[in-house]
């Protein structure tokens, strides 16, 4: 874990690839992608199912540890309208029960086209940003002065070579010229995209149970 404070507002960076803001007892996560495996099985692509599980039983022992009044996930809980199949429905249902945080999703791209479906699920759904204090809460980075934007949507990974390693690994983005703090995506199953560090922007690095602070200066060294 690593305490940041941000325009007033105290945020905790988890190795999980999760944010706590204990203020407002609010945990953010972003890029869930259920159903990314059974979307790729409709395409004839064998992926196994356990994913789904895998994911939500991290998302379900956070929730466990921290104890939050609400859940809020930034965008694409699911991957599409192939995602919404009974067992991916049920997993996340059985989730939900098992929480005592109540659950809400900034619709992100990938959920955009399942409005309808989610009007069933046990949950709260926006589509739009979410103010909290200091904070703009959206899916895709949505800039705005004089607040910290956390969002998802961009999967942000950062390669680290050296003469024994070459690793590629999820990453906190601040880039305080934007305004903005992107997650790293939460499910198991998502890839990332390769950032490349703008002057005076810090990626936190996760590395197992860590969280690394680097530059573009440190990078390059």
């Amino acid at each position: 874990m690593l305490e940041l404070e941000i325009l007033g507002s105290k945020l905790y960076l988890l190795s999980e690839k999760a944010i706590y803001i204990q203020d407002h007892q609010i945990l953010l996560v972003a890029d869930v992608h259920l159903g990314k495996s059974e979307t790729f099985q409709n395409l004839g692509v064998p992926i196994p199912n356990q994913i789904n599980q895998t994911t939500l039983d991290r998302l379900q022992t956070l929730c466990h540890q921290l104890k939050p009044k609400q859940l809020i996930i930034l965008g694409d809980l699911f991957h599409s309208k192939y995602a919404l199949v009974n067992e991916v429905l049920h997993l996340w249902q059985l989730f939900l029960s098992n929480i005592s945080a109540s659950v809400k999703l900034l619709v992100g791209n990938h959920d955009r086209y399942l409005i309808h479906e989610l009007n069933s699920l046990p949950m709260q759904y926006v589509t739009h940003p979410v103010q909290v204090d200091s904070l703009i809460l959206s899916h895709e980075p949505c800039k705005q002065q004089n607040y910290l934007n956390l969002c998802g949507h961009i999967h942000p990974r950062v390669r680290i070579k050296t003469k024994f390693d070459n690793l590629r690994l999820p990453c906190f983005y601040l880039n305080a010229l934007r305004n903005s703090l992107i997650l790293p995506s939460f499910g198991e199953f998502t890839g990332g995209f390769e950032i490349e560090l703008e002057k005076g922007a810090i990626a936190y690095v996760i590395a197992n149970d860590s969280i690394i602070p680097l530059t573009a200066k440190a990078l390059k060294q």
